[in-house]
């Protein structure tokens, strides 16, 4: 069972010189007009403009999680980019892209007493 494939959520992986290693549909469907799973094998430095590239440069070189949000086409998106470890040593990033509601709820979880 693969239920990665068919999440509703774009998960692209690269490794550690931003050589994208894999993409589910999602991701594929989203960057279709890029090459969509032919972007597999390629660099996902290419795909992106200043000052993402840097960052994304930085962020190889210094691993840790980056999280925004943005709004395109009248969607908004969570964008979770973070490092990924095999066996304690960094492999790469993935990123995780999900469309979120423009409004919406917000809870502070306490811990019960």
């Amino acid at each position: 069972m693969n239920y990665l494939e068919e999440l509703n959520v774009a998960i692209t992986v690269c490794d550690t010189e931003g050589n994208i290693l894999d993409m589910n549909a999602k991701s594929a469907k989203t960057f279709e007009k890029s090459g969509g799973k032919d972007l597999i094998g390629g660099n996902l430095l290419n795909c992106h403009p200043e000052p993402a590239r840097s960052k994304l440069i930085d962020m190889l070189h210094n691993p840790r999680t980056n999280a925004y949000t943005i709004e395109k086409n009248g969607v908004k998106k969570l964008i979770y980019q973070t490092p990924w470890y095999d066996n304690g040593v960094f492999g790469g990033l993935v990123e995780l892209s999900m469309e979120i509601p423009f409004e919406m709820p917000h809870y502070v979880r306490k811990p019960q007493q």
